[in-house]
C-alpha cells in the first residue's frame, strides 16, 4: 500500500509535534513536512510533492482558511482544516476544505482523542477517493518543476572550470534571484586570487570566498576555500543557506569536494535545489549529482564538446543522474529557464 503524503501545518510546534507522531502510528499516512503557517503551507505545496494538507485554521501571516482557498482551489490538493473554535466550520466549508474537525485539546492530551481525529481523516480521504498520486515526467523526459521553485544554484568544477563557470556566471545577467555557491578543485594559496579573478571578469555577480556561518545573500557567489569543503548548515525561513566549513577528512583525496556540497544542498532544499557539474577530471560531484536527483532536484551536466575534461561529467551521466546535458554556452539559459518571470 502507498501512504498519502500529508502536510501538516500549525503554529504550535507542540501540536505538529503530537500531530506527526499520531500520523506515523498509521498505515495509511506518511508526514511528509510541517510549517508554522498558511504561507509557508502554499510555498510547500508549490514546490513539493503533497496528496492531503491537515491545518489549523487560527495562525499568523496566513491563516488555514486563507491557505486552504489557495491550495484547494488553485493547487488543486486537498484540505482538512481544524480549531478549538467550532465557529470557524463554515468558513472552512466555504474554502473548498474535504473536512472540518474541532481540535483536541492539547492541555489534557489524550492519545485516544488524536487516533478518533485521525479516523475521521482516515474517513474523509476514502469518502473524497483520495490517494498518492505520483507525477508524470513531460513526454521529452524532462523533469517537473515550476518557474521559481529553485532557491539555491550549487556549481561544481575542476580541470578547466573557471572558464566554464565564467561563461555560465556572465550568462546570468544581473540581478540573478538565487545564492550560487560554488566548489572549485584549487591549489591551497591561490583561492583568494581567483575570487578576484571572478569579479573583474564577472562583475554582475559578486564573488566571495565562502566564511563559516555566513548567510549567503541572493545574486552573489561563494566559493569554497582551498583545502575546505563547503556545506550548507541549515537554510533560513526566507530560503538563504547558511554556510558551513569543514575541514573533515578528504573524499576520495579531495577537499574541497563537490559531493559534499551537493549531498548537503540534496539534503537541504530536496526537489528546490539546482546544481551544475562542469568540465573536470575523476567522479567528484556524480555521486551528489544522484543524491540531488533522487530528491527531485535537478542537474545540468556539461556536453563532451565543450568540457576540458569529460570525466565529472560522464561520472554524472554514468550514473544516470544528469537531467540536462549541455554545451556551457547553453547551460546559463537553462538556468534561467528556472526562474520565476
Amino acid at each position: 500500500m502507498t501512504k498519502i503524503d500529508v502536510l501538516i501545518v500549525d503554529d504550535s510546534a507542540i501540536a505538529r509535534g503530537i500531530f506527526e507522531k499520531a500520523f506515523s502510528n498509521t498505515q495509511e499516512f506518511n508526514v511528509v513536512a510541517s510549517v508554522s503557517n498558511g504561507r509557508k503551507a502554499v510555498d510547500f505545496c508549490k514546490m513539493h510533492h503533497v496528496d492531503l494538507v491537515v491545518s489549523d485554521c487560527e495562525m499568523p501571516e496566513m491563516d488555514g482558511i486563507q491557505a486552504a482557498e489557495i491550495i484547494a482551489n488553485e493547487l488543486k490538493i486537498p484540505v482538512c482544516l481544524y480549531s478549538d473554535d467550532e465557529s470557524y466550520m463554515t468558513k472552512a466549508v466555504q474554502s473548498g476544505a474535504i473536512l472540518f474537525k474541532l481540535k483536541p485539546s492539547l492541555s489534557s492530551y489524550s492519545a485516544k482523542a488524536f487516533e478518533l481525529f485521525i479516523m475521521d481523516i482516515k474517513k474523509a480521504v476514502e469518502e473524497n477517493n483520495i490517494t498518492h498520486k505520483i507525477h508524470e515526467k513531460k513526454s521529452d523526459d524532462s523533469p517537473y518543476i515550476r518557474r521559481g521553485a529553485v532557491k539555491i544554484l550549487c556549481i561544481g568544477a575542476s580541470t578547466g572550470g573557471p572558464s566554464a563557470v565564467e561563461k555560465v556566471l556572465k550568462g546570468l545577467g544581473r540581478n540573478f534571484p538565487l545564492p550560487i555557491l560554488y566548489v572549485q578543485h584549487i591549489d591551497e594559496g591561490s583561492d583568494k586570487k581567483m575570487v578576484e579573478w571572478f569579479n573583474s571578469v564577472c562583475p554582475n555577480i559578486p564573488m566571495h570566498l565562502a566564511k563559516d556561518g555566513e548567510v549567503a545573500k541572493r545574486g552573489h557567489a561563494y566559493m569554497a576555500p582551498a583545502e575546505t569543503h563547503l556545506l550548507i548548515d541549515y537554510v533560513k525561513d526566507d530560503y538563504l543557506p547558511v554556510l558551513k566549513l569543514s575541514d573533515e577528512a578528504p573524499e576520495h583525496f579531495l577537499r574541497p569536494a563537490v559531493n559534499k556540497l551537493f549531498r548537503s544542498a540534496a539534503e537541504n532544499y530536496k526537489s528546490s535545489c539546482l546544481a551544475i557539474l562542469l568540465t573536470g577530471m575523476g567522479r567528484d560531484g556524480a555521486e551528489g549529482c544522484k543524491e540531488i536527483v533522487d530528491k527531485k532536484g535537478i542537474t545540468i551536466v556539461e556536453d563532451k564538446s565543450t568540457c576540458a575534461v569529460f570525466g565529472m561529467p560522464a561520472a554524472a551521466i554514468e550514473l544516470n543522474a544528469a537531467k540536462f546535458v549541455l554545451p556551457r554556452d547553453e547551460i546559463a539559459g537553462k538556468i534561467l529557464s528556472f526562474m520565476e518571470n
